[in-house]
């Protein structure tokens, strides 16, 4: 009987916090809102800090060693456990809007993504972005990393994760796979997802004063059609929420209501359910765009990447089965 109540208690906290946002959530949204109103914020909403981030030096964790791969046209960064337990590996895209470079958050996420996994391999590639190099050079060099790894691993133990154009170029990279007749990865792990580059989901307009980091104006990275070029948007290679995804992996979506790009995960949510494919889309309400980066400083945050563990603690399961 304790044991039924704790259930039921756990399933309602759950709930509650998927419903309502937390205090730090609504300081966090509220304190973006106002950097982002500013003249050198806005700097934030358009791109000009991402596309030439200025860091200190990233040094790999304890328990944990990095190994920069060189390929032709960019670099890849392969970080493993000093004691590998789980022989599955996750690919991960960064975010950036196509336009900027891999950043310190991806090298933290990958050594979450590591201990997420139970001390797997995680290989984070620092692929060509726009204006230098349009489209389709983010998907070539994607596709490309994934090839390196197949040849290392197979499919079944290969784990794509990508966050906002990162999600996106996830999503690309299983059509181009689709459409070449290759394996695809066991599964997918979306954060805030960009799938529609002609921006014409309900949610950019319905959310376009309330997304505290992408709202209010039009001179953001949304808007931005350096990677797009001369391409059509509707492409599923460039938009994939456009594809077809009959066959496509199981995959985990996060997203915040707050912002534009909620239809993005919303529609692709539907497309993948009506083409019969398993699609677990998480909204955090009062969230705003990739909230996970702030990681164990918010309530919402925590539940997500512990999201992400149940996640593939499941998909080991099914696996190993």
């Amino acid at each position: 009987m304790c044991a039924q109540i704790k259930n039921t208690v756990e399933k309602y906290r759950q709930r509650k916090m998927k419903r309502d946002a937390s205090v730090t959530g609504v300081v966090m949204r509220q304190l973006l809102t106002d950097i982002t109103g500013t003249a050198a914020g806005h700097k934030l909403q358009n791109g000009e800090y991402r596309k030439h981030p200025v860091e200190p030096e990233w040094h790999c964790p304890r328990g944990f060693k990095r190994e920069m791969i060189e390929r032709e046209h960019y670099v890849m960064e392969y970080l493993s456990p000093e004691t590998v337990q789980d022989k599955r590996v996750i690919l991960q895209l960064h975010g950036g809007g196509y336009i900027g470079p891999m950043k310190n958050i991806y090298r933290r996420f990958s050594v979450l993504y590591s201990k997420a996994l139970g001390r797997g391999r995680v290989l984070t590639i620092d692929y060509r972005v726009a204006p230098e190099h349009p489209f389709p050079a983010a998907l070539e060099d994607a596709a490309d990393a994934y090839d390196w790894l197949s040849a290392h691993y197979p499919a079944e133990n290969i784990i794509i994760a990508g966050d906002s154009a990162g999600g996106g170029l996830a999503l690309a990279l299983c059509h181009y796979l689709k459409d070449k007749k290759k394996e695809l990865p066991a599964g997918l792990i979306l954060m805030s997802p960009w799938t529609d580059l002609t921006c014409s989901g309900e949610s950019y307009t319905e959310n376009y004063e309330k997304d505290p980091l992408f709202g209010r104006t039009e001179d953001s990275m949304l808007y931005n059609k350096d990677y797009i070029g001369e391409n059509d948007p509707h492409n599923p290679y460039i938009s994939p929420l456009f594809g077809s995804f009959e066959g496509f992996p199981p995959m985990l979506v996060q997203v915040g209501s707050y912002e534009m790009l909620l239809s993005d995960s919303l529609s692709v949510e539907k497309k993948v359910k009506g083409a019969g494919g398993k699609i677990r889309c998480t909204v955090y309400e009062g969230m705003f765009h990739v909230f996970q980066m702030a990681r164990d400083m918010l309530p919402e945050s925590r539940h997500a990447w512990q999201e992400i563990r149940d996640y593939l603690d499941f998909m080991k399961k099914v696996i190993d089965f």
